[in-house]
């Protein structure tokens, strides 16, 4: 194991009490796998609609019609990527060759980001470790069900973020 996995091993322990020998393991399971109920996060799934709440005030970061993939690995890793399909196109075709105002809204209107995530006994999403995003003030946040929600009812998956700083994301999504 790399130093760098053995740190967010560790990260994963002290957050979800379990040892350092279990963080390890893909699945970070209880000892009897028998009492582990199927992952209903696993899988991929579609945004429908995605906001934001601020003040009482609600925004639409990636568009009334949000675009992209949330997924869900059975070892424990995720990756998910939105955005706004009406982010207009580059005018000089050149990617990193945007105008300050062009780059502005492509980074206002998508978010990439991926790293590993938990579930507990039942199969319910319990938190993550951001390893990697396109907003960089990120990499490295460990989040628990105290900020971040996913539940699935179905086919249908609500996660609920709250921000430091006070605003409240909101994002539907569709197993595909």
């Amino acid at each position: 194991m790399t130093r760098y996995n053995t740190a967010i091993a560790v990260t994963l322990a002290a957050l979800f009490a379990v040892s350092p020998a279990a963080a390890q393991t893909p699945a970070a399971a209880p000892a009897s796998n028998a009492t582990q109920k199927p992952n209903k996060v696993v899988g991929t799934w579609r945004p429908v609609s995605a906001t934001v709440e601020v003040d009482g005030k609600i925004s639409y970061p990636y568009g009334k019609e949000p675009q992209g993939r949330l997924t869900f690995t059975s070892d424990l890793h995720f990756i998910e990527m939105l955005f706004d399909p009406a982010i207009p196109k580059i005018k000089s075709n050149q990617r990193g060759g945007g105008t300050h105002e062009e780059n502005r809204a492509v980074m206002a209107g998508m978010l990439a980001l991926y790293g590993r995530y938990s579930v507990d006994a039942e199969g319910n999403f319990t938190g993550n470790v951001v390893e990697g995003s396109s907003f960089p003030n990120w990499i490295g946040d460990v989040r628990t069900n105290a900020d971040l929600t996913m539940v699935v009812d179905g086919n249908r998956m609500i996660e609920n973020f709250q921000r430091p700083g006070g605003a409240k994301v909101t994002i539907i999504f569709e197993r595909m």
